[in-house]
């Protein structure tokens, strides 16, 4: 296993392995290649990208697409999607790309990371693994805009 940065040249194979992880009964999901390539190249366009693939021998098996998001005491990363393909889940994959961001944010002196997830995948309970709490001062809003 092989955790390399990310580069514009992985998007495509990033969003086949996001279609692959999103698009089944758990997620419900219905991301297309196109629509999944434009949704991470937003994020690999940010400007304090940071983001990290898994090879294992010459296939990309997950990823991991975040940012610097500067806050008032000190900046943090907050991570926007981590993935690994469906078949690969549960080898420690998605462990092995977190202490990739651990150790951005010790070389770079940061806060710590942020994220959010769906509380009713397993993806909480891996998190908590990784030593995520969940943030009692914060909550997550939103606004439905379609009729």
């Amino acid at each position: 296993m092989i955790i390399k940065p990310l580069e514009m040249d992985h998007i495509s194979a990033c969003a086949d392995i996001l279609c692959a992880v999103y698009n089944n009964e758990l997620w419900m999901c219905r991301w297309d290649k196109e629509t999944a390539m434009d949704y991470l190249q937003d994020f690999y366009d940010h400007k304090k990208f940071v983001g990290f693939t898994a090879w294992e021998k010459e296939k990309l098996i997950g990823a991991l697409f975040a940012h610097e998001k500067i806050w008032w005491n000190n900046s943090e990363v907050f991570i926007e999607e981590m993935f690994v393909l469906p078949k690969k889940q549960g080898q420690g994959i998605g462990t092995l790309l977190l202490k990739e961001v651990e150790k951005y944010i010790d070389e770079k002196h940061l806060a710590g990371i942020t994220l959010s997830t769906n509380k009713y995948a397993p993806a909480p309970k891996f998190y908590e693994k990784n030593g995520f709490v969940q943030c009692e001062h914060v909550i997550f809003m939103a606004k439905d805009m379609v009729e």
